[in-house]
């Protein structure tokens, strides 16, 4: 299975920066994962954050093609349990891109590609630590759809 997770600005806080890694050595065993970070903007300052999302979007667009299944990170998307959500990896059993936008989220030519919206949480977390938490519940599906014993029920 081909994974691709897709960021807009670099991880920039250290604890988060290792426990990406650790949860990306151990998909290695699963799957073939990898992240692609795309650069933040520069000098937003004069920007609305209408403007910020649109060129993020345009930067986007520039790293898939049409042929790509994408799903957004989204507080609107559909929540899973664990235990569905690797079920749906198992039911997609194509290559898969997630986004994860940038601080104020995705402009509308980003939601009308994609294919999917999925939220970890009903409760609000930054653009930063979502990315650990991702990470970790990818790692979990991958080991509920092998039956190891990481994920409790």
């Amino acid at each position: 299975m081909k994974i691709t997770l897709l960021l807009v600005g670099k991880t920039e806080t250290e604890y988060l920066i290792n426990g990406i890694k650790i949860y990306q050595d151990r998909l290695k065993h699963y799957a073939d994962f990898s992240v692609i970070e795309i650069p933040a903007l520069k000098n937003t300052n004069n920007l609305s954050h209408k403007e910020i999302k649109r060129k993020e979007g345009e930067l986007i667009l520039k790293k898939i093609t049409d042929k790509d299944f994408i799903i957004l990170l989204d507080d609107k998307g559909k929540q899973y349990s664990s235990p569905e959500f690797a079920a749906f990896l198992d039911k997609t059993q194509r290559p898969i891109t997630f986004i994860i936008g940038g601080a104020f989220g995705f402009d509308d030519a980003i939601y009308q590609r994609a294919n999917g919206l999925l939220s970890l949480s009903k409760m609000t977390f930054t653009h930063q630590m979502i990315r650990l938490l991702f990470v970790e519940q990818l790692y979990r599906a991958m080991t509920i759809l092998n039956n190891e014993a990481y994920h409790h029920e």
